[in-house]
């Protein structure tokens, strides 16, 4: 069996894994069809290719990058392949390390176990061992998943790193994000009914912007949800590290967002997110693509009046109210480019002007006359008064770049 494991540029930790038991071939590229898709602007569509050798007894790669594919530093065309090297798709594209692993699976337990690896010379920071690509430190095991590392923390419900040691299937990271419902909240019929959706309404979509759904299974009386783990950050812990972004980036993360928002709205019957704030869209670190998050709160439109769900400064009054419209989440998009341009709380900026509450951002700098229309546009009071779609929206703040 060998690995390949994709490394942080600088410390080389292991940021994610896939492994191949089988194949002959293994591709890897930006195209959807490869083995390995890394979505990196530096990869080429069909950017390498890693081939067993006639007599099976060794490797080869065979570059197709634009780019180039540079094996431990050197520039190459075609090499073969030893243990632990080191592949480069681009001068600083993404790093992979290539493993032939010495794993076995234990046929009992559906552990992976390794051939007496001591695991030293490894970092304390590093998850995985350098040596044998397994587990270093495994806090609890939930069916085949093991857990590495809390990530967080909420009233729902607890969020983990978690391993796959049972997924050997090409193409399928064994790195994800296992959430788990809380043993309190499972008792609260509203909390139970939001975590399935999530679960129920990931399987159906397929984007992208928005994280894969792996799995949906219950364990010991608890809810679990195994999902695409994304590396990046998101927008409100970005600008509240490093302030205020550029215009043109906001913007640009904002068309992106209305892109996703268009895919949902465009279901059957359309799916309105109820939750869009900028700490639920993170910007993917490998492609600076936005992503969004949290799916517990997708209402399907036409549903009964539900429950008040949204964050304050960004939800729409109609939402408040607890009737939600696709133009709700279009609504979301005014209150988060205010705090994308002036790091402040937008609620800040909601005044009374007239018989209602507006956003008054006359004042911000960074905000120009153009954009001011369309966040008020956006986040006008009643819904027909705004962005029909999001299709619409995105043309708009296109004219501003």
């Amino acid at each position: 069996m060998v690995s390949l494991t994709l490394l942080e540029a600088q410390k080389q930790i292991p940021l994610d894994q896939w492994c191949f038991e089988n194949e002959s071939v293994i591709r890897v590229g930006r195209s959807a069809d490869n083995h390995v898709v890394l979505t990196d602007s530096l990869v080429s569509r069909h950017h390498l290719e890693i081939r067993r050798n006639g007599s099976g007894d060794g490797w080869q790669v065979i570059s197709h990058g634009t780019n180039g594919t540079f094996l431990n530093g050197t520039l190459i065309h075609q090499s073969p392949l030893l243990d632990n090297s080191l592949l480069q798709l681009a001068k600083g594209g993404p790093l992979l390390q290539f493993q032939i692993q010495p794993i076995i699976l234990n046929q009992s337990v559906n552990n992976p176990v390794s051939s007496s690896c001591t695991h030293e010379g490894n970092a304390p920071e590093n998850l995985f061992c350098i040596h044998c690509g397994q587990p270093l430190s495994v806090q609890k095991t939930i069916r085949n998943y093991q857990v590495l590392r809390t990530l967080g923390k909420g009233g729902m419900g607890t969020t983990y790193l978690a391993w796959n040691g049972v997924r050997m299937v090409a193409g399928k990271p064994q790195l994800l994000v296992l959430k788990q419902m809380n043993a309190d909240m499972a008792k609260v019929a509203k909390a139970r009914e939001l975590f399935e959706r999530e679960a129920h309404t990931l399987k159906s979509l397929h984007h992208p912007g928005i994280p894969e759904y792996y799995d949906f299974f219950v364990e010991g009386g608890k809810k679990y949800l195994a999902m695409e783990l994304v590396h990046g950050q998101d927008l409100e812990k970005m600008i509240l590290l490093t302030g205020p972004i550029l215009p043109y980036q906001a913007i640009v993360w904002m068309i992106e967002t209305c892109d996703i928002l268009g895919y949902l709205h465009s279901q059957e019957p359309p799916l309105i997110h109820r939750d869009i704030k900028p700490a639920n869209l993170m910007v993917r670190s490998s492609n600076n693509h936005i992503v969004v998050l949290d799916f517990g709160a997708v209402k399907e439109i036409g549903t009964t009046p539900g429950t008040r769900i949204g964050a304050e400064g960004y939800c729409a009054p109609e939402q408040e109210r607890g009737q939600p419209l696709t133009q709700s989440d279009l609504y979301a998009i005014g209150p988060t480019l205010i705090f994308l341009l002036t790091g402040e709380n937008p609620f800040k900026f909601y005044r009374l002007r007239g018989r209602s509450f507006r956003f008054n951002v006359e004042n911000v700098p960074t905000i120009t006359p153009k954009l001011r229309k369309i966040i008020e546009k956006v986040t006008e009071p009643l819904p027909r008064d705004r962005y029909q779609t999001a299709k619409e929206l995105a043309a708009a703040l296109e004219t501003c770049q």
